[in-house]
């Protein structure tokens, strides 16, 4: 008999294939005291299991091949640095030492007290990394408990793709199954932004995590449904239903197929409207995978990556080596270097760094690194000298006031000043841009823009302070609506402004990467996207086959509506709407020709 069972889709794909479970290692362990003669050994024991754990996670790094997906190089290395991390090494330790503990119940203890505070955060993201967390934590027992796999034993030959049906899995414990069919992932646990989530979008598969009980409900080798698009899975489906997703999986093939042509094509509008497709980056090891599908550059390089999981912060010249390298890479493209982000749900490991009460409120991005203006001095300079060496714009995060950006212009300045006294080259016309994130940018944009030469919106951010919603709180996460009337007007009036001072205009957050969303940026006027390289080739197509001249109708329509359901049907109705070159030569009527004048009030 069918059934279902449902939880968050992560990707928007479907898989059909055959389960296989895998074992649930649990943090669980034998509660007992050790004698004071004892603590060495129990001391050697777990230092061992530790030593265990690295060396089998750099060895897994080691055997990554080249086209493996970022996202499980630098999964690899978070996991890393938590089994390194004093809060698990050292407080275990402790415990063994002055609890008597034994070292299972000491990690244990100690595991569960660190997720217990991470449950504690407010920001939906942050709490996710508990996972990470618990990962490295079974990871940690299971080498003290001397075992050696975490799955069950996988069969040497299997008649369709595997379905990986877990409680959780680590990115570590997914190469297991490399070189394997393997169709997706389900799994009990993790949510939208869980690094299960973020590895199985970077590696193309369908995957439904948060089920709840799915690990214990299906049986080894049922045949299961992943739907990726819905979140949902259905187990032992009937003809009628596998025959449907086979349709729906054969114009997924057929659509990867098509999107793989568009390689090497100019990103140009029905109309003739040319659009840049930028990439957003974490590392240098990004750069060869963005350049084999056409990326124009890089719009958003998050430095924050080189300063987080360490308890020292990165020199000048480690922060300048890792610059120049993705600027020579990317041989004259431009890439867009983002100042330190750090806060909200991304923390620095150092002894002199607190985690503020209200993370996304209080101390954070550009905030943060004009309280610490050595730092931030030593970030530009690095920056700064990369700039000889490629097309390097700089982006500052956060900004929410004139103040604030004087401040940092004046520490760039300072910057300059000190590499000229030591003839240092450097782009004397770099380019300096900030991040719209915050509404209070947005209303005063027309004093920051002279001050400028680009700005970029964040739309993640700027959704969430403009609604001022946690999409963490499960009793308002409805509310976080990035088609939230207010949070468009606040998007096309920075796209109009920007372009009415001639000043460079960019969206780098997720909406930059929806599909679903490509023609009505492109309505808003809208000329460079910046997204995750996989979202790269779906917006392209979109591009390919929009109009910017017949989208923008619709938006008139989105713009003058109050309410979230009917901007998602008009939105429908847009990208239904078929759109033809030949009607690029036509002139445009006098009410477009208005509303695509750049006006600089709101809407």
């Amino acid at each position: 008999m069918t059934f279902s069972i449902h939880g968050i889709g992560v990707s928007d794909k479907v898989a059909i294939g055959r389960a296989h479970l895998l074992s649930h290692v649990s943090l669980e362990a034998q509660h007992f005291l050790i004698s004071a003669d004892q603590v060495d050994e129990e001391l050697a024991r777990f230092l061992s299991a530790i030593k265990n754990v690295q060396d089998e996670f750099s060895l897994l790094q080691s055997e990554l091949d080249d086209d493996a997906p970022v996202e499980m190089s630098a999964m690899l290395s978070v996991h890393s640095m938590i089994a390194n991390d004093e809060l698990i090494v050292k407080a275990t330790q402790d415990l063994i030492i002055e609890k008597r503990y034994n070292a299972e119940w000491a990690l244990s203890e100690q595991v569960h007290e660190l997720m217990a505070q991470f449950d504690a955060f407010e920001d939906e993201y942050l709490r996710e990394r508990k996972q990470d967390v618990m990962q490295v934590g079974t990871r940690i027992m299971r080498a003290l408990r001397e075992r050696n796999r975490l799955v069950c034993d996988i069969p040497q030959a299997f008649d369709a793709e595997m379905i990986l049906v877990a409680h959780d899995i680590s990115p570590a414990d997914m190469l297991q199954f490399k070189g394997r069919s393997l169709g997706g992932f389900i799994t009990d646990t993790g949510g939208p932004n869980s690094h299960t989530a973020i590895v199985a979008r970077g590696l193309g598969l369908p995957a439904v995590v948060s089920t709840g009980q799915a690990r214990a409900i299906v049986r080894q080798n049922e045949w299961v449904i992943v739907d990726g698009v819905n979140g949902v899975v259905l187990v032992n489906p009937d003809e009628l239903i596998l025959s449907h997703y086979r349709q729906v999986q054969q114009a997924q093939i057929e659509e990867e197929k098509r999107l793989a042509e568009l390689i090497g094509r100019d990103v140009v509008t029905l109309d003739g409207t040319p659009i840049k497709l930028m990439a957003n980056i974490e590392s240098p090891s990004d750069i060869a995978r963005i350049k084999s599908i056409g990326a124009d550059g890089v719009g958003l390089f998050r430095t924050e990556y080189l300063f987080m999981n360490r308890k020292d912060l990165p020199d000048e010249a480690e922060q300048f080596e890792v610059y120049r390298t993705i600027a020579s890479a990317m041989d004259g493209k431009p890439v867009t270097i983002r100042t330190l982000d750090i806060g909200a749900d991304k923390a620095l490991s150092t002894d002199d760094y607190e985690t503020p009460m209200n993370p996304a409120l209080g101390l954070r991005a550009v905030r943060y690194c004009l309280a610490n203006p050595k730092m931030f001095l030593t970030q530009i300079r690095a920056i700064l000298r990369a700039s000889h060496y490629g097309s390097i714009k700089l982006l500052i995060p956060m900004v929410s006031g004139v103040e604030q950006l004087q401040q940092t212009l004046h520490l760039i300045d300072k910057a300059r000043q000190q590499l000229r006294e030591a003839d240092i080259a450097f782009d004397e016309h770099l380019q300096i841009g900030v991040m719209i994130e915050i509404p209070s940018a947005v209303l005063i944009l027309n004093a920051l823009l002279p001050m400028l030469d680009f700005v970029s919106i964040g739309t993640n951010d700027l959704t969430q302070y403009t609604l001022a919603v946690d999409r963490g709180d499960a009793d308002v996460a409805h509310l976080y609506e990035e088609l939230h009337p207010a949070v468009l007007q606040l998007i096309v009036f920075t796209i109009r402004a920007a372009q009415s001072a001639h000043k460079g205009i960019s969206v780098c957050g997720e909406m930059a990467g929806n599909a679903k969303l490509t023609r009505l940026l492109l309505a808003m006027g809208l000329d460079e996207f910046s997204m995750q390289q996989a979202q790269i080739l779906p917006v392209k197509a979109k591009i390919l086959d929009a109009s910017v001249v017949q989208a923008q109708p619709y938006l008139d329509q989105v713009l003058n509506s109050y309410e979230v359901a009917q901007i998602k049907q008009q939105i429908r109705a847009l990208n239904a709407a078929p759109m033809h070159a030949e009607l690029s030569d036509v002139s445009i009527p006098a009410n477009v020709q208005t509303s695509l004048q750049a006006q600089t009030t709101l809407h």
